[in-house]
């Protein structure tokens, strides 16, 4: 009786299915192909490149421009010996002052004060300039002796009264007892606009014209002068504004 027990028991495990090995793989259906998928992630690539090379392209559009290095105030110029050029990007609508244009630039005259660093534009010029109150433009006829020969536009200068030979009509000597009214500059602190460039006349004459600014309480005194040829400069040191 056991022994046929044991022998059913047997039977009857035989007949379930053995479970499947670990190492064994089931069957998988075949991956489906999609080329339209493919072909769009490819168009997708070739214009992410096309966009980054049109950037590249635009930043590439580079012009020279004019900037300012030192202060300019309203009234003066600007020339090479004020400013450089910059590289910057092209935008039309920003109307740039192109380093081909420097020396017509010279001719007009700044409207308000622009400062070192500055990229120069069109709207900041026109052929009058604009003066500040109680400020006059008075122009300079120099012989040599009368001004330093390191003398350029943005200077601040003493204006002196001096003997038509160019010695200084204020120079008496301190033993002799000079006046002291007459060591008194007629402006102390005159701004130069404009310095003649003509480097080649001012070489062989030792000649120089220039234009400087001062208060109109000075221009009568500073002209009556200048029509005399009684004027000499000295720069001084500047102070903060």
């Amino acid at each position: 009786m056991k022994i046929q027990e044991r022998t059913g028991a047997g039977n009857n495990r035989s007949g379930v299915p053995a479970p499947a090995g670990v190492g064994e793989r089931l069957p998988t259906a075949p991956r489906e192909r999609k080329p339209a998928l493919a072909a769009l992630a490819v168009l997708l690539i070739l214009v992410g490149a096309l966009g980054a090379t049109v950037l590249v392209l635009r930043a590439g559009d580079r012009i020279e421009v004019v900037k300012v290095t030192e202060k300019v105030a309203p009234g003066e110029s600007v020339n090479k010996d004020n400013s450089t050029t910059v590289m910057v990007a092209e935008d039309t609508s920003i109307h740039y002052i192109k380093a081909s244009q420097r020396g017509a630039l010279a001719k007009l005259k700044a409207k308000t004060a622009i400062y070192p660093g500055t990229v120069v534009v069109g709207e900041m010029f026109d052929d009058k300039g604009g003066l500040p109150t109680g400020k006059a433009s008075v122009g300079l006829a120099l012989k040599e002796g009368q001004y330093p020969s390191t003398l350029k536009q943005g200077d601040t200068v003493a204006l002196y009264r001096v003997a038509a030979n160019g010695s200084s009509s204020s120079s008496g000597d301190k033993g002799t007892g000079g006046s002291s009214a007459a060591r008194t500059p007629l402006v102390a602190d005159a701004r130069v606009g404009l310095v003649n460039s003509n480097k080649d006349s001012t070489i062989s004459t030792g000649n120089l014209s220039i234009t400087v600014l001062v208060d109109n309480d000075d221009v009568a005194a500073v002209t009556s002068a200048a029509s005399l040829g009684e004027v000499a400069v000295a720069v001084v040191p500047t102070t903060a504004d």
